[in-house]
């Protein structure tokens, strides 16, 4: 079976805030949707899985009790490690981390950037979606304290080389300590989805901190097979990706987790399971 340094982490991010079932009907928006989505994905792979929450009508929210009922749904179904979002767009800042604390997830996603957050299409030479992504220093430092008052673990993500520089100097500060690195590629506002851009974004992440790359639509499985070659770990799911190949569209987030596991066998890793995932992420018992 290897060793541990030949293990992967595999995320799988089950549902996202942009998607919606008009583009893919396999999208979860309920806490037991979701957390059905969390067992197939745990159960084909995936040690980890990321989390928006969202109301039963499919819209976007940051309540704390959605997402302290997904949790216990996901609790009851499986022991897969948990990672909440913190990303949100014009909301105040206790708002976006309340259920953090109230919650204590094993992993809070931290956005590491203010940015233009857009997807393009050239078959409609046009924006599909273009946001203002308001994530200032002054922001970002409220929400790692919290998470480190909460000893909940947070995941850096970096859509551009100058978000992944932010660690340095929160490192600095003592802020940053025991954390994770998502390199981000591919979204229109951060750096373009290329080989060559993840092996120089994964040589900037500080000496022993684990890096996932996340790779927006169907340039995720380049992505994934660069980072698995260069020693990463990799996110799939319906938040990022809705196709196995062009045109064949995946009919749940277990589809594209069970694409990720048979790539990483092809080059001799092995999927973590949640016990070696949280010793290669460095997360505490729970």
């Amino acid at each position: 079976m290897g060793t541990l340094s030949d293990k992967v982490v595999i995320t799988c991010a089950l549902t996202g805030v942009v998607a919606n079932r008009s583009q893919c009907p396999y999208i979860p928006y309920t806490p037991e949707e979701i957390a059905e989505e969390a067992l197939r994905a745990y159960n084909a792979g995936a040690s980890v899985v990321h989390i928006h929450a969202r109301e039963d009508d499919g819209s976007p929210t940051m309540r704390v009790e959605v997402y302290q009922k997904i949790y216990d749904e996901v609790r009851k179904r499986c022991p897969v490690l948990i990672n909440f979002s913190t990303g949100a767009i014009g909301i105040p800042k206790e708002m976006r981390i309340a259920h953090i604390p109230a919650v204590k997830p094993d992993i809070a996603a931290l956005n590491m950037g203010t940015m233009n957050y857009a997807k393009y299409s050239p078959r409609r030479k046009n924006f599909v979606f273009a946001f203002e992504f308001l994530n200032p220093i002054e922001e970002i430092i409220y929400y790692l304290k919290v998470m480190k008052e909460n000893g909940v673990q947070p995941e850096c993500e970096c859509f551009d080389v100058g978000h992944l520089e932010t660690v340095y100097p929160l490192m600095d500060m003592g802020l940053l300590e025991n954390f994770q690195v998502s390199c981000i590629l591919g979204v229109v506002g951060g750096i373009q989805a290329t080989a060559r851009n993840l092996a120089h974004m994964s040589s900037l992440v500080p000496p022993g901190i684990p890096w996932e790359v996340i790779g927006i639509s169907l340039d995720q499985w380049m992505l994934c097979a660069a980072a698995l070659t260069l020693g990463g770990n990799i996110r799939v799911g319906l938040e990022d990706n809705f196709y196995l190949a062009p045109d064949v569209m995946a009919k749940s987030n277990a589809e594209l987790v069970e694409k990720a596991v048979r790539m990483a066998r092809d080059i001799g890793r092995e999927p973590a399971t949640v016990e070696e995932a949280r010793i290669l992420l460095k997360l505490p018992a729970r």
